[in-house]
Formats: C-alpha cells, structure tokens, sequence
C-alpha cells in the first residue's frame, strides 16, 4: 500500500523552541520542571537555558512529502520513540523533515494490518542532527479499504 512512499522525504521545516510553547507544553503534559519553565534555574543549569521537554517536538512542523496522505481518522499510533544527541534548547532554530522508513503488514483477528514506519529528524543550523523521533502508525482494514488497499 506504501511501499513506493519508502526513502522519501519532506523538505526541511525551520521551527523555533519558544519559550512560552516551552512552558504551555510542560504544563499541558503536567511536567513543570523547572529546566523548561523557569528561567532562573536555566540559566543556573548546565545548558545556561532552559531547554524542552524530550516529548516536545510532536509540536513541530515536519513538512510535507509529496503525493503522500493519510486520513484524519482511523489510524492506530502504534509506538513513538525519541533519541537525542542533546536537549533542544529554547531559542534556537531547529529544521525538521520526515521520511518514510518502511512499510509492511500483518494479519490480524480482524483483517490486514498495514505498519508505517515514519522518521522525523531535527537538526540544528550548522546540519548536525539534534534529535530522530520514529514512530509506527498502525493502519487498520477499515482504513485500509476506504484507501483502496
């Protein structure tokens, strides 16, 4: 169904780490640490800022692949991990892409399973690699009928 997606990618995105979208998604995931929200104590640390919450690039924008869609509803996220070579830190630039890692599918009790394999990348303004978040969204029967299999 996504095979001939497999090794594309999106054009880099440019986002910024705000502090205020820093501090509305420690308190939206209910961890106010003071390293994402207090200035003070950023300052104090290691970093010399404040830096994000590990989670905190699902609020990035990670461009778009062309000719690739997925529907709105339906879709199954399967597992998400995160691995950095560093926390991102507020106030700089991140540029991010995604790219289609693989794709396959399993049966199941009620039907074929499609698995999308999707790696999203961050890097900063030089081109080293900050952070890779992949993740695995699960493509049900019904889904995958209604996108004509």
């Amino acid at each position: 169904m996504f095979q001939s997606h497999i090794g594309k990618r999106s054009t880099s995105v440019a986002n910024d780490v705000e502090r205020g979208a820093v501090r509305k998604f420690a308190e939206a995931i209910k961890d106010p640490h003071p390293l994402y929200v207090d200035e003070k104590a950023g300052k104090r640390s290691r970093y010399k800022d404040n830096i994000a919450p590990p989670t905190f690039p699902r609020v990035f924008d990670f461009g778009t692949i062309e000719g690739f869609h997925l529907p709105n509803i339906g879709l199954i996220h399967g597992e998400q991990t995160f691995h950095y070579k560093r926390p991102l830190k507020v106030g700089e630039r991140i540029h991010c892409h995604t790219e289609i890692k693989d794709y396959y599918e399993r049966k199941g009790s009620d039907g074929t399973l499609g698995f999308l394999v999707i790696e999203d990348i961050g890097e900063d303004q030089a081109g080293i690699r900050i952070f890779t978040a992949e993740s695995i969204v699960i493509i049900t029967e019904a889904v995958r009928e209604r996108l004509g299999k």
